[in-house]
Order: C-alpha cells, then sequence, then structure tokens
C-alpha cells in the first residue's frame, strides 16, 4: 500500500484502487505503440505524480492488474464491496479507480449503480502506456484524484475523468480506438472539466445511482449470465437458440436502428421471452434512445427497450436487475430510472 505523508489533517484522504489497464502499461519502445497492460504497479504510478501530495492525502491499493479486455464481474465486485466498506468506514473522502478504457464504461456504470454513497467515486485511464512519450496517464490520474478530493464532486454519481473532461457514468462511451479524446458523452453532454486539477462542473447526472440507487451486492458472489447479440444483415436467429442453451437469463440485442432484428430473429426472441428470457432491445447505432413499440410489437412479444443505455450498460443494468425477481414492467422502469 502507497501512502503520502507530512500533510495537514483536514486534507482530504483519497484511496487509489488500481486494476491495471494501458495507464499501467509498459512497451518495449517509448516510441511505438505495442505494449502490455497492467504491467506497472500502483506504488509506481504514484510515485510518478509526486504532485498528487498536494491536492490529497492519497493511498494506493492494487485490486488487479489486467487489461479491461480481462475485466471480470468477480473483480467488478471486489471494487464495488471494497469502496463500499471505505466509505461506510469513513476511511476515505473520495476513490480514484485506475482501468483499461476497453470496459471503462461497463465497470463505471456498476459501480454507478453498485455504490451506495454520495462520496465520489472516480475512474480513469489512459490511451497512452506509462512508458510512452507524452503519456496521458499521470495528468489523467492527478486530475481524477483532484476531482475525487472536491467536496463539488459528491452526489454526482460515479465519474469518468480523462483528457481534462468530467463524464457521467450513464452517458459516457469509448469512440476511439487510439485517441487521448476517446471518451464523448454524445446524449446528456460532460459533467465538468478538470485541467490540472482545477475542476468545474456544468450539471448532475439525470438518472438515479450511487446513493438512490436500488441495487445492493451484500451476499452476491456471482451474476447472472447474460448476453450480448450484434444484429447485421441477415444475421442468424439460432444465435438466440446458442445463448439460452448455454444458460444465458437475458440477451441484449445490439440492434440495427432503432433496436431492429430480422424477422426470424425476431421470432426466436420472442420465444425465449415466452419461456422468461428477458430480451432488451439496444442499438448498436452511438447515439439516440430505443423506443418501445415503434416498429416492434414489444408488448406482444414481451421484450424490454434499453432507452438511452447503450449494450454493455444494458447488459449491467438487466444483469443487477435479475438478482431479484422482478415483473417484465418493473423492469422496464429500471431501464427508465438509471
Amino acid at each position: 500500500m502507497q501512502k503520502q505523508a507530512n500533510q495537514p489533517a483536514g486534507t482530504p484522504r483519497v484511496m487509489i484502487l488500481a486494476t491495471g489497464g494501458t495507464i499501467a502499461g509498459a512497451g518495449r519502445s517509448a516510441a511505438r505503440s505495442g505494449y502490455t497492460s497492467g504491467r506497472v504497479s500502483i506504488e509506481a504510478m504514484i510515485a510518478a505524480v509526486p504532485e498528487l501530495a498536494a491536492v490529497a492525502r492519497v493511498q494506493g491499493e492494487q485490486v488487479a492488474n489486467v487489461g479491461s479486455q480481462d475485466m471480470t464481474f468477480a473483480i467488478m465486485i471486489e471494487l464495488a464491496t471494497r469502496i463500499n466498506a471505505l466509505f461506510s468506514a469513513g476511511a476515505v473522502d473520495g476513490v480514484v479507480v485506475t482501468h483499461g478504457t476497453d470496459t471503462m464504461e461497463e465497470t463505471a456504470y456498476f459501480l454507478n449503480l453498485t455504490v451506495n454513497s454520495k462520496k465520489p467515486v472516480v475512474v480513469t485511464g489512459a490511451m497512452r502506456p506509462f512508458t510512452a512519450i507524452s503519456a496521458d496517464g499521470p495528468l489523467n490520474l492527478y486530475n481524477a484524484v483532484a476531482v475525487a478530493a472536491d467536496r463539488e464532486a459528491s452526489g454526482r454519481g460515479t465519474l469518468v475523468v480523462m483528457n481534462d473532461r468530467i463524464h457521467g457514468a450513464h452517458s459516457l462511451t469509448k469512440s476511439n480506438t487510439t485517441s487521448v479524446e476517446t471518451f464523448i458523452s454524445p446524449i446528456n453532454g460532460l459533467i465538468g472539466t478538470a485541467n490540472y486539477g482545477a475542476t468545474e462542473y456544468f450539471r448532475r447526472p439525470f438518472r438515479k445511482h450511487t446513493f438512490n440507487s436500488e441495487f445492493s451486492l451484500q451476499g452476491i458472489a456471482a451474476l447472472p449470465r447474460v448476453d450480448i447479440i450484434y444484429a447485421c444483415a441477415d444475421m442468424p436467429a439460432d444465435l438466440i437458440d446458442c445463448s439460452v442453451e448455454k444458460g444465458a437469463r437475458g440477451i441484449v440485442i445490439a440492434g440495427d436502428g432503432n433496436g431492429n432484428m430480422n424477422a426470424a430473429t425476431i421470432e426466436r426472441a420472442a420465444r425465449a421471452a415466452g419461456k422468461g428470457i428477458r430480451i432488451v432491445r439496444s442499438s448498436r447505432v452511438p447515439t439516440g434512445k430505443v423506443g418501445r413499440n415503434v416498429e416492434i410489437d414489444d408488448n406482444r412479444m414481451r421484450f424490454l427497450v434499453s432507452d438511452e443505455l447503450n449494450p454493455p450498460k444494458a447488459r449491467i443494468l438487466l444483469v443487477l436487475a435479475l438478482l431479484k425477481k422482478r415483473r417484465l414492467n418493473e423492469i422496464q422502469q429500471l431501464f427508465y430510472e438509471y
């Protein structure tokens, strides 16, 4: 555990929970794109940004050290449980989670639903590895700690701080494979900005989150299986059957346009829904809502719609919704509220 001392007693306390990712990545050359995620420890990352001492009393814990393509629900549960314990004990004023960018939006949204506190939770990462020329990780970490230490960040849900921008977990998505400006919030816009630790806020989240979320992980060791199936021209309908046969309790369709799929897949999905499998129509389109009963008779088919949530986040919400028995209309309401 990394620790910084010799600061005034009133300085905010921030815990950094590290999970790996590009921000902890190392490459053979500082001037080439190849690297391996999750090679640098949280101790080394904190030591590389000594300016953190002026912002907060920082401690670090290594929860995992993986590329975020290998992020698991088990790690997410561990993160949420640890954050809830830290806040319940009054041990810290804010938490930063370092994370790879590939699945960052999913973990951020998971924490947005399962951390029961108004205190700031800030997820950050990097698009360039720790060893790269002009690595973006150190400044992202500095800004993330500044936001986690800021009282004005309280009550805004889980935030993602990248490239001087503060995003809400509900809205952001990754938009570019390599650019440092990869994260955007195309539907609801930014929460604010963080410029060398100076924060400015534009709004609060519109949906339920954190302290007013109904979801709890108490006593939960594993989460139900929910699959995502990507819609496309002439998509094979038997993908629905394969998912059900493998034990999925829910399926999210990354649909064409307004959550559409071909007639054969609609028929198979409706058959699965009739057997109690929860089918959510989302969209592969980057912006816009998926509405009920537009081109598909959702009421008759017993389908759900994701509203604003993209397929990965719709999956996260459905996974948590399935932790207890809920009627179809109750699950649909969750997609409008969260």
